[in-house]
């Protein structure tokens, strides 16, 4: 399962806490994620990460691509929903993405987390 990560600026702390709980899970997938959200997570967790652009630069964009073609099985985006900054990536292109190709997307901790269990659930079985 392929599994892209993307956080807002203000988020990207909790994205930290979230890969570090669920690190061993992480391990079993196959991870990319934006830029900076992606640094972080190899910097900051260890894992293994094929990073895209930076959001500001269009990696959710590529990440939008991955769907399309059929290359990404998921998305977990943290993102702040009261003080997000227009240069960060923006959710509704991402969800209706999605929502066209059928990709779970989650927003939260406790939806990510949900989601990760049930890729889990799928890559097990």
């Amino acid at each position: 399962m392929r599994l892209a990560l993307i956080a807002h600026d203000d988020k990207k702390a909790e994205m930290m806490d979230w890969a570090s709980e669920h690190e061993t899970t992480l391990r079993t997938h196959d991870l990319i994620a934006t830029g900076t959200t992606g640094g972080r997570l190899v910097d900051e967790v260890g894992l293994s990460v094929k990073r895209m652009a930076s959001g500001p630069l269009g990696g959710d964009l590529m990440i939008g691509a991955a769907i399309v073609t059929n290359d990404c099985d998921a998305v977990v985006f943290f993102r702040d929903p009261m003080t997000a900054q227009p240069h960060e990536p923006d959710v509704s292109a991402l969800l209706r993405i999605c929502d066209v190709h059928d990709v779970p997307l989650a927003t939260n901790h406790a939806s990510a987390t949900a989601l990760l269990t049930g890729l889990t659930a799928i890559s097990d079985a």
